[in-house]
């Protein structure tokens, strides 16, 4: 069996993560470092990524988009025509958190240069030792060839049923659950340290929705180092959401929360959800 080449874009901890994965089962994983700060290079190398230039890229068989939401359409329209110059133009693989109206232009952008795409949505943290995830959605028409070329190399692949688009619906709906739910909640523990009540929401959450404050426990820190990203999902998702003004609003308003969060002048705020979580003192949020 030919042993695959993916280009992956870029070297975060999901990108690096899956890079990692993929080197370990014998994938030649391409990435370009240009413009990219010494931590994007040195999470590279440790996952075995080889660094290219730009153009270089379009040697891959399979390119996986993995940035933050705000950055996947710019991207795809300055990769269009270097990956469709190559004499076999790789599959294009967007895997961000993005609608399926986000999507839908991209596909409209690569598919004017004749390129093969596939809609695929992460679910999951970044792959690491001990962890069989995350999952990886792939909806298209391109879905299962993506899917066979990447079988056996430890990347849990699932095809949906569906056009384009559809594993971005999916991937929306879950981090609208999960990441909204981290949004309300951890706006309403800062509520509660604003308003003295902190010990008494967190001995009741406790009591009465033990399953709750465990979950939040482990996934509200989750969130500190990765707000900003967050952010641009929210977004994502009040656009998913629009044909429902209530619940576009929603997300609208969790999108500038977490955009507040990843400000410098939040550091109080993130000091206080800790403070929450770890049963101390609270200080004044």
């Amino acid at each position: 069996m030919t042993t695959p080449v993916v280009a992956i874009l870029a070297q975060g901890a999901m990108g690096a993560g899956v890079a990692a994965r993929l080197t370990a089962r014998g994938v030649s994983v391409l990435t370009n470092l240009d413009g990219r700060s010494a931590a994007s290079a040195a999470r590279a190398a440790a996952a075995g990524m080889r660094a290219v230039p730009f153009a270089g890229l379009a040697q891959a068989d399979a390119f996986l988009s993995i940035l933050p939401p705000d950055q996947a359409e710019a991207t795809a329209a300055t990769l269009a025509p270097v990956l469709a110059a190559a004499p076999k133009p790789p599959i294009y693989a967007d895997c961000n958190a993005i609608s399926p109206e986000t999507m839908g232009r991209i596909a409209a952008t690569l598919g004017s240069h004749g390129l093969r795409v596939v809609d695929a949505g992460i679910i999951g943290g970044p792959p690491r030792e001990g962890y069989a995830g995350p999952v990886v959605y792939a909806s298209g028409p391109d879905a299962t060839a993506l899917a066979a070329l990447l079988a056996g190399r430890g990347i849990d692949l699932r095809v949906v049923e569906g056009p384009l688009g559809a594993a971005s619906a999916l991937k929306m709906s879950y981090a609208g659950i999960t990441k909204g739910l981290v949004a309300i909640g951890s706006a309403m523990m800062l509520a509660a340290t604003r308003a003295g009540a902190a010990d008494a929401l967190r001995a009741e959450l406790a009591a009465s929705q033990p399953a709750l404050s465990a979950w939040f426990a482990r996934m509200v820190p989750s969130m500190y180092d990765k707000a900003y990203r967050w952010a641009g999902e929210m977004q994502e998702i009040a656009d998913f959401t629009h044909a429902d003004a209530g619940a576009s609003a929603i997300y609208n308003g969790a999108a500038a929360y977490y955009a507040r969060l990843a400000e410098p002048g939040a550091a109080e705020e993130i000091a206080a959800l800790r403070a929450f979580l770890d049963g101390g003192a609270p200080p004044r949020a």
